[in-house]
């Protein structure tokens, strides 16, 4: 356990790191932020920052020098990087766990290995590969990067046979996976934590709804029976307690229009789904993280209240911005980023309900409706 005054060392340099820092900080923690950005969102509530490649050794060892623990912010790092840290300082999660979830082969090999479905899928090395596979998958489907891909990025819809050539000449690096279709309903995701005695603690299961593949609304609880939402919290239990986990894991799920569950991908660290968990909730997805990394107890993933999570993406959403704070029961959150490019994520707010009493479609409209401008 990790004492206050401790420094948790944190690689990345974004929102999620900026509110994990956030949350280290009320548990008595200094957090050391490792980042290319000489002011990203998490440096500027950090203690201390260091600027460098995270492909610098050198200072990925000073670094280590000055911090009691090490996590991480996002996936997409050098594996070798991080398997340094680790050898000089605890890394929680650790390497193993990032080298699975950046790789999408690996991610799908390990859940079905561990009993768990996914979508029909196979890897892709060649052209001749991708005809085979659309073979037996069938089409429509999507074919995908391996690594780096997110909020849509790296993936081509496939819905006829003269797709396959453009999309697999366009996609890099390789290979690449092909992921068959489900028949959808909803998505659904469950924040889970472990912590250093194998404890593990499960949010409630929630509804994602995207717009231009970027997360827009998510929804807690999400609209489906006991069963379902019991389900869901079991394999995402199910896959911490495989992968011996520390820290924090988002599980993001497709529910079938059958009611079956199957896995798309795992997130070792805070996710965009669990922002409701801030003010929806005793003790919060980053306080659930700084928890499991500096090895305190972890406490029961309670929820208090309903909630619905809109982000703030773009310029578009940062112009209402005095909206929002101008709105009684938004609760906002802004990342400290300077430039509101398209598609960025710029901040949320939270909207929260009396536990049990979540409105329907057009009650959470009304809801989420800004006060217009005087």
């Amino acid at each position: 356990m990790l004492h206050p005054g401790a420094v948790i060392g944190m690689v990345g340099g974004g929102q999620l790191g900026r509110m994990s820092a956030m949350a280290a900080a009320r548990l008595g923690y200094l957090v050391h932020v490792f980042s290319p950005e000489t002011d990203g969102p998490a440096a500027q509530v950090a203690a201390r920052n260091t600027v460098a490649a995270y492909d610098d050794l050198s200072a990925l060892r000073a670094f280590a020098d000055a911090v009691d623990v090490v996590t991480f912010e996002f996936e997409n790092l050098p594996a070798a990087s991080l398997e340094l840290l680790e050898r000089c300082k605890p890394v929680r999660p650790g390497a193993k766990i990032l080298s699975i979830s950046q790789d999408r082969t690996l991610e799908k090999r390990f859940l079905n290995d561990a009993g768990i479905a996914t979508a029909p899928w196979a890897k892709v090395e060649s052209l001749a590969e991708l005809e085979a596979a659309v073979a037996r998958i069938g089409l429509p489907a999507v074919l995908k990067t391996t690594r780096l891909g997110y909020d849509g990025k790296g993936q081509a819809m496939l819905r006829a046979p003269e797709d396959l050539a453009p999309a697999f000449e366009r996609l890099s690096p390789k290979p690449l996976v092909l992921e068959g279709f489900v028949d959808f309903g909803m998505e659904v995701s469950v924040m889970v934590a472990r912590g250093l005695n194998g404890e593990v603690v499960a949010f409630d299961t929630v509804e994602n709804r995207h717009k231009h593949h970027i997360l827009d609304l998510t929804i807690a609880p999400a609209p489906l029976g006991p069963d379902p939402l019991a389900r869901a919290q079991s394999i995402a239990r199910l896959v911490a307690e495989r992968l011996e986990l520390v820290g924090l894991m988002g599980v993001e799920m497709f529910v079938t229009a059958k009611g079956d569950l199957v896995v798309n991908e795992i997130a070792p660290r805070p996710h965009n789904s669990g922002h409701w968990t801030m003010d929806a909730c005793p003790c919060g997805q980053f306080e659930m993280h700084i928890r499991a990394v500096a090895g305190l107890p972890l406490p029961p993933a309670l929820r208090h209240s309903d909630a619905v999570m809109k982000n703030l993406i773009g310029p578009d959403d940062m112009a209402l911005w005095p909206q929002i704070l101008a709105t009684p029961g938004l609760i906002p959150h802004h990342y400290g980023k300077a430039q509101a490019r398209p598609g960025r994520k710029m901040g949320h707010f939270n909207r929260l309900f009396p536990k049990g009493a979540l409105p329907g479609e057009l009650g959470i409209a009304d809801a989420l409706a800004l006060t217009p401008k005087s």
